[in-house]
């Protein structure tokens, strides 16, 4: 009877230890499946002041058009608090904060295949600070949070005439730095002046003296945040002129269709 009753007991504790495992296994395996990877192409992007920016948000996974279901998309800016919520198929914004109303939206055909993407129109620098990109969908959740910076940045035009290379860059903030370099990377002594045209914008003037014609030179204007370099040509009839933008502490995850820490202005400028 002794035995019996030890057997029994022994198999009822075997029962409950098998049972538990069960019950963590089935967990981990539910909660593995709940959380996924929301990642941003750029965390710390920089926003030209009056211009459009985009904020990069999506789930890091292979997903087919349309097959997402139960989307809930929700921005946030620390400070401010909500941007904007996208929930059941539509907008969901009666608590939207009113500096972010009629200028911040996402994309339900994007939203749908897990590109959360927020277009923020006309940007102000009381936007600059810090944003979270959360989304929940029937493959899981998860969040990232963004670092949005504000500048004033601008391609510069050209200008050659009596032997002098001129650089014209309309708006500028924070005050930039000018240097020219000839086609062998040395640099070359040339005068900059800066025009503040209001608390948060300089006009840039920069003239490169005996600068010849069949030569390249590089006019790079940069301050804290933005660096622009240009890339001059004189030929004979004038100026042929490539501008490339690059940003300071950009994310190095950078994906094709996110693409947005570099762009080129390709320009050609006549003899004045």
């Amino acid at each position: 009877q002794f035995s019996c009753l030890f057997i029994s007991t022994f198999s009822m504790v075997t029962l409950i230890v098998i049972l538990a495992a069960l019950i963590i296994l089935i967990l981990s395996l539910t909660f593995s499946k709940t959380t996924v990877k929301v990642v941003s192409s750029n965390t710390k992007p920089v926003a030209n002041l009056g211009k459009d920016q985009i904020l990069s948000c999506y789930i890091d996974a292979e997903i087919e058009a349309n097959s997402l279901r139960e989307v809930l998309v929700i921005w946030e800016n620390s400070r401010l608090g909500l941007v904007y919520r996208y929930e059941n198929g539509a907008p969901a914004l009666d608590k939207q904060h009113p500096q972010f109303k009629g200028r911040a939206q996402v994309f339900p055909d994007a939203v749908a295949t897990g590109n959360a993407f927020l277009l923020l129109q006309g940007v102000r620098s009381s936007d600059e600070g810090e944003y979270t990109c959360s989304i929940s969908s029937s493959v899981g959740q998860g969040n990232v949070t963004i670092q949005l910076r504000t500048a004033v940045f601008s391609a510069p035009t050209l200008e050659f005439s009596e032997n002098t290379l001129t650089s014209k860059a309309s708006s500028w903030f924070p005050k930039p730095d000018v240097t020219w370099l000839n086609q062998t990377g040395d640099k070359l002594n040339a005068s900059t002046s800066f025009t503040e045209v209001s608390a948060e914008r300089y006009r840039v003037l920069s003239k490169l003296p005996s600068a010849r014609v069949n030569e390249s030179y590089s006019c790079r204007i940069e301050n804290s945040l933005v660096v622009a370099v240009t890339e001059a040509t004189i030929t004979g009839t004038g100026v042929l002129g490539r501008t490339f933008f690059t940003f300071s502490i950009a994310s190095t995850l950078l994906v094709s269709f996110h693409l947005n820490l570099m762009t080129s202005v390709l320009c050609i400028f006549f003899v004045v």
